[in-house]
Parts: structure tokens; sequence; C-alpha cells
């Protein structure tokens, strides 16, 4: 069940990350969710789903009606969780190496939201999307590379492309 959940999110983020941000925020809060259960709970799969989706709903609440604290929580964990998938990619997530990897990635994030929001949140959805798919067909790490990276363009390019016709018909409006 949590790798069809991965997948339907991750999918959910590579395509309308940008244009839905209280789904983006409320993925992030799950993958979060998730991470936690997983690593401190040790609990079931039923467990790790639950948390996770409690966290992702508060969190997507939290986007809606206070935007501004969302968008940073979400930059930093969100930028959190792509560092450490791709340092997992390189088996570099282990012990101490994999809090700071968190709070390297999430600074990153939270720098990104904060200055180039709608290209940032484009980038940081299609990277976690691509995360989230990869995880959710648990390919080897050569495939896992190749389809991340097939997926990360085609979620920059099809989130891209709408942001680009929202604008031109923003533009034809004004």
């Amino acid at each position: 069940m949590l790798n069809f959940l991965n997948a339907l999110f991750g999918g959910a983020l590579l395509i309308a990350g940008r244009k839905l941000f209280w789904l983006f925020v409320g993925v992030i809060g799950f993958i979060i969710g998730v991470q936690v259960a997983t690593r401190f709970f040790h609990g079931s799969e039923l467990i790790t789903i639950v948390a996770g989706l409690g966290l992702g709903v508060i969190f997507a609440v939290l986007a809606i009606f206070l935007e501004t604290l969302a968008i940073g929580i979400a930059g930093f964990l969100g930028g959190g969780y792509i560092l450490l998938s791709i340092a997992g990619l390189f088996g570099l997530d282990r012990g101490i190496l994999t809090w700071i990897i968190f709070i390297l990635g999430g600074i990153i994030g939270a720098a990104l939201i904060a200055s180039i929001f709608d290209w940032a949140l484009i980038i940081i959805s299609s990277l976690a999307g691509s995360s989230m798919v990869i995880k959710a067909f648990q390919f080897g790490r050569p495939m896992a590379a190749l389809v991340f990276i097939v997926l990360l363009f085609i979620g920059i390019v099809v989130q891209a492309s709408m942001l680009r016709a929202e604008r031109r018909t923003a533009q034809k409006h004004a």
C-alpha cells in the first residue's frame, strides 16, 4: 500500500506540485511522517501510512491558512528529503551523516523557495515526485538513477509549460 501511495503522490507532484501548493506541502508532510515513523517506531505499514497521512493533512491545512510559514517549512523539509534521497542512491545516508545531509538539503530548499518561488516549487516538487516514484518501484541503483533523471525532466517540462501558459493567459487579460 505504501508503494502505491508513493507512486500516486509522486506522480501528482510531478504534474501539479507547483499549481496545487497545498498538495505539495501535504505530500511533503506525508513523506516526513512516513520517514519518522519508519526510522523511530518500526511499526507496521499501516501505522507508517497513518502517520504519513496524518502529518500530510496537517501540513496541507497549514499551507492553506499559514501559507508563508508553510512555504518555508515545505522548502526545508522537501530540500532535506530530496538531498537525503540522492545521497541514498550513493549509499551516503548512514548515521549522523543522515542528519547533516537532511539539514543541508533543508537549508538549500528553504533558500530556493524564498528566492524563486515558482521555479523552486517546480524543481523541488519534480525532485520529490521523482524520488517517491523511484521508491515505489524499488529499482536497482543504475536503473533508479536513469528513471529518476527521466522523471525529473518530465516533471520540470510539464510544470514549466503550465506556468508559461498561465503567464500568457494573465498577460492577455492584463
